[in-house]
């Protein structure tokens, strides 16, 4: 196993944020209804994935890390099959809390390789105190267990709240343990002082109100004010087939893609996360964890579905870069 792998497994990795099942009919489409004019799909199989924050930890758990996650869930049937692919992968979820909601769940029906439709089953409002609270008790009780790093995975499903990210960065800071922030959304005064946010370009056009041309200068100039309008250390824009750019003190990094084929982009900012906070974690360099990031998009990419890297796939793609020594400088 390459040396940054081995480093990367066995570290200690918290997960905050919008837990969901990502649940998949795979289906034939062969005809069209006599109802009317909508495809019959004759559903082959069906798979339970886990999506959202629940696929960061998964992508974690696969590179050998140790993890944990926090967030909601509601008391049912969706829940119970995440307590059992948690269980199976070593994921500790103590704190993922039940409250009076369903467990958000994204139902995709897949005829041959297209999507067809996607049922969102959900009740994003906002968390209450007693939850925020309770949430940023488990993070300080994991804390002081002992955490290599953070993540936290906002999907607007009602779990980041501005009062809970205060928390997590302010506690992060204290520690003095790297935090990655996948965000959502264009209010971005809750990760104030956060090390390392990850946005797609769609996600940095909201946040800046502008239309953002997936451009090396255009990234930079836009990344940059962002950056400092709210004072992160780092940010790390994924920019689908232009790679990845990376803006922090210094000259900007770029970082082409090296996806092959793109089948399904779900749970590729996950991937992105999760690779970022474990390397991180590990103690490597941040461009170093930024190229093990953008090299393990590609490969994730190529899989239909939301998928998870595992540390074999990484290691793998590794094999395939011309001399990856070079991305310490």
């Amino acid at each position: 196993m390459h040396p940054w792998l081995e480093k990367i497994a066995g570290v200690r990795v918290l997960v905050i944020g919008d837990v969901m099942l990502d649940r998949y009919y795979f289906a034939d489409v062969t005809r069209i209804s006599p109802e009317g004019p909508v495809p019959v799909a004759q559903v082959k199989e069906t798979e339970n994935m886990l999506g959202g924050a629940a696929n960061v930890a998964h992508n974690l758990a696969r590179l050998g890390c140790k993890v944990s996650v926090a967030g909601i869930s509601g008391d049912d049937e969706n829940r119970r099959i995440l307590d059992h692919k948690f269980n199976a992968l070593g994921i500790g979820h103590a704190g993922l809390l039940k409250i009076p909601r369903p467990t958000t769940t994204k139902v995709r029906v897949i005829g041959g390789h297209q999507q067809m439709i996607r049922l969102d089953f959900e009740d994003a409002g906002r968390i209450v105190r007693s939850v925020e609270q309770r949430l940023t008790a488990y993070l300080l009780r994991q804390l002081d267990v002992g955490l290599d790093a953070v993540i936290l995975s906002d999907y607007a499903k009602g779990v980041c709240v501005p009062g809970l990210c205060r928390k997590v960065i302010q506690a992060c800071r204290e520690c003095r343990i790297p935090l990655v922030v996948d965000p959502k959304g264009d209010q971005w005064q809750k990760y104030k002082g956060a090390f390392l946010v990850t946005p797609n370009v769609k996600e940095l056009s909201e946040v800046s109100h502008v239309t953002v041309c997936n451009e090396d200068k255009n990234i930079v100039a836009l990344g940059s004010a962002i950056r400092q309008r709210f004072g992160f250390d780092s940010l790390m824009v994924t920019r689908s087939e232009q790679g990845i750019s990376l803006i922090s003190d210094g000259e900007p990094i770029h970082i082409p893609t090296y996806a092959q084929e793109v089948f399904d982009v779900s749970g590729a900012g996950d991937t992105v996360a999760a690779v970022m906070g474990a390397a991180l974690a590990a103690g490597l360099k941040l461009e170093v964890a930024a190229h093990l990031a953008n090299l393990a998009a590609g490969v994730v990419v190529g899989k239909v579905g939301t998928y998870a890297i595992s540390a074999d796939e990484l290691q793998a793609a590794l094999k395939l870069v011309n001399r990856p020594e070079e991305w310490e400088g």
